[in-house]
């Protein structure tokens, strides 16, 4: 596992883990599997004082494959995670400028494929299957993930 922080971003925004908790969901990228929260503690130095702790919490997915569609792929040895690009937010958002609202991206490299390391539960994943029929053997895509692409 290899996480790089030689650019690191701030992030001002989260949400609660629950109402009542005062640690706050920073990032939660499901597709590689990473959760970054924060929270006040008491500082060590001066209990008095409250200082802003970070968790990076990843779990590494056992038997993943290097393409996740293919469960023939070869299983994935390396995993590379860039707090940049956990930390990138790639909504569009709507500035108003001289009068104009604008659409703008607020985070760069967004046309870049994510890569993943897992299913993402909010997309749809498939992969040619072999089908035998009327003595051929066509490849017809299939879904694999989640439930609801079956239904689409």
């Amino acid at each position: 596992v290899v996480l790089d922080s030689a650019i690191a971003y701030p992030v001002l925004a989260g949400y609660p883990v629950s109402p009542n908790e005062e640690e706050y969901v920073l990032v939660n990228n499901k597709c590689q599997c990473v959760t970054v929260t924060s929270k006040f503690v008491p500082s060590k130095e001066n209990p008095d004082e409250e200082v802003l702790e970070r968790n990076i919490r990843i779990i590494v997915p056992l038997k993943a494959r290097e393409n996740i569609s293919d469960p023939l792929s070869p299983l994935r040895t390396t995993f590379v995670y860039r707090l940049s690009e956990l930390c990138k937010n790639c909504d569009p958002v709507e500035v108003e400028l001289t009068g104009a609202i604008h659409q703008a991206q607020q985070g760069n490299s967004c046309e870049e494929p994510q890569t993943c390391y897992t299913y993402d539960r909010n997309e749809c994943y498939s992969s040619p299957v072999p089908l035998l029929y009327h003595g051929q053997v066509r490849q017809v895509p299939a879904a694999l993930t989640p439930a609801s692409c079956l239904a689409e």
